[in-house]
């Protein structure tokens, strides 16, 4: 006998938000494979200073999103499936699934605002060591020019500071291929342009949990409802 009244609202209301949610999760994979290739990201995070390679603290949140998109379709299709079917297994698993993946979140979530600062600041000494070989003229045997000149193509920015933004271009155009005018009236810092590439990623990221956290909390409460109606219909 199938649920009635109330509870049948509630299978239906609990399919829509589970479409939204195996919406939501192919969204926020492709993100993720988006932000994964993204050409800026990449052009950076694959560089190599001689044998040191660039900081991938980055690369390792983007993973967790890519398993996280995965899961939370597969999910939604099983609620999707175990509402449509009033099968109080399915839902038992389905609410399961939520709270571990639920939990997952929030370890993700505190993961990233403790390591938020920490990414830019990896990439900010990544980018300073290989700027200051390069300005000392070390050996071109550890790639420091052509790191260098990688980050500044990709953020059209030059030097850490406003003092080497300035005048480097001047004295040192192999690696700043600027107008010096221009960078003299516009603040070039690529210490500021790393912060603006990567905050502008780790914010976007930050919308898609929240959104993704309300609906799974909801989500948690009408399975609940849900099989308490189909358990109670059963007996009737």
């Amino acid at each position: 006998m199938g649920v009635e009244g109330c509870t049948k609202c509630i299978k239906y209301l609990l399919f829509v938000f589970n479409f939204i949610f195996w919406l939501a999760g192919g969204i926020i994979l492709g993100v993720a494979l988006w932000l994964r290739h993204d050409s800026q990201t990449t052009s950076i995070l694959y560089l190599q200073l001689g044998e040191k390679p660039a900081p991938n603290t980055f690369y390792v949140g983007i993973y967790i999103l890519i398993a996280v998109g995965a899961v939370m379709m597969f999910v939604g299709f099983l609620g999707c499936y175990g509402a449509i079917q009033e099968s109080q297994c399915l839902l038992g698993t389905f609410f399961t699934c939520l709270v571990i993946l639920f939990a997952c979140e929030v370890a993700a979530g505190i993961w990233g605002f403790v390591n938020k600062d920490q990414i830019a600041k990896d990439v900010k000494q990544f980018y300073d060591q290989a700027f200051q070989q390069a300005l000392m003229g070390e050996s071109d045997s550890n790639n420091a020019k052509a790191v260098v000149k990688t980050f500044h193509e990709t953020l059209d920015c030059c030097g850490s500071d406003m003092v080497t933004a300035t005048f480097t271009p001047v004295w040192r155009d192999d690696l700043c291929r600027k107008d010096a005018l221009k960078t003299f009236f516009e603040n070039t810092n690529c210490h500021k342009k790393i912060d603006e590439l990567f905050s502008g990623k780790l914010y976007l990221i930050g919308i898609a949990a929240v959104v993704v956290a309300v609906i799974m909390i909801f989500e948690m409460i009408l399975s609940m409802v849900l099989c308490c109606g189909i358990r109670n219909s059963s007996v009737y």
